[in-house]
Formats: structure tokens, C-alpha cells, sequence
């Protein structure tokens, strides 16, 4: 039964962050037709940037501590390449060049959205199969 709960946690923590990531491409996709100023949607996307990057952490470290070491595995490149950008102090959107990035930042994030897709279609999977297991 413990185990359910650890994946009913790992899908909540899946839905935000697919939740956080769905924002920022919303802010693009606002700023890409003209509804939105660029200042105004790079504060927007900024200001959610480093609670994606905690969050991700978070579920990775989740993932190690309660033995699912496959998952932690997935996890991996996702955090990877979220402390890489932090590190090379590229994670943050420039008010000056968003639109002349505006491509690739909606590309950057459209990948992040299919990798938590998938993280979140194993989850579901686990969580069921564990439901199955339980029943029995």
C-alpha cells in the first residue's frame, strides 16, 4: 500500500511541473501572436523557471529515497539539463532576444512537455500496476 502513495505523490508532482511547463508555453505562444508584451511574458516565464528546476529536483531526489531507481534513471537528463542551463546562468528568458529565440525557447519547452508526458504515462503505469498487486 506504501508504495501506491509513493506513486499518487510522483503524479501530483508530474501534473505541476507539466502544468508549470504548459504555462511558459502559453506565455510564448501569447507573445508569438502579439497578446502580451515581451517584458511581460519573460517576467511571467522567469518567475516560474527556478520552481520548475526545485520541483524536478525534488521528484528525482523522491524517486532515489524511496528505492524507484528506474524512475530516478528517467529523471536524470531532465535534471541534467536543468542544472546545466542554471549553471551556465542560460535558464533565465532575456527580456532583449525573446523574440529572436522565440523558436527555440518553444521547442526547448515543447520537448520538456513529451519527456514529462512520458515520465507521467510510467507513473500511471506503476501506479495501476502496483493498484493491481494490492487488490490481489
Amino acid at each position: 500500500m506504501g508504495d501506491l502513495y509513493v506513486w499518487l505523490v510522483s503524479f501530483f508532482f508530474l501534473i505541476a511541473l507539466l502544468a508549470l511547463v504548459v504555462f511558459q508555453l502559453m506565455c510564448l505562444a501569447d507573445l508569438e501572436f502579439d497578446y502580451i508584451n515581451p517584458y511581460d511574458s519573460s517576467t511571467r516565464i522567469n518567475r516560474v523557471i527556478l520552481p520548475e528546476y526545485i520541483l524536478e529536483g525534488v521528484l528525482g531526489a523522491f524517486f532515489l529515497v524511496t528505492g524507484h531507481w528506474v524512475m530516478s534513471f528517467f529523471c536524470g537528463p531532465y535534471l541534467y539539463y536543468n542544472v546545466k542551463l542554471y549553471m551556465s546562468n542560460t535558464h533565465l528568458v532575456d527580456v532583449t532576444e525573446i523574440f529572436n529565440m522565440l523558436h527555440k525557447e518553444k521547442k526547448q519547452r515543447l520537448f520538456k512537455l513529451f519527456y514529462l508526458v512520458f515520465l507521467l504515462f510510467l507513473s500511471i503505469f506503476w501506479m495501476i500496476l502496483t493498484a493491481l498487486e494490492d487488490h490481489e
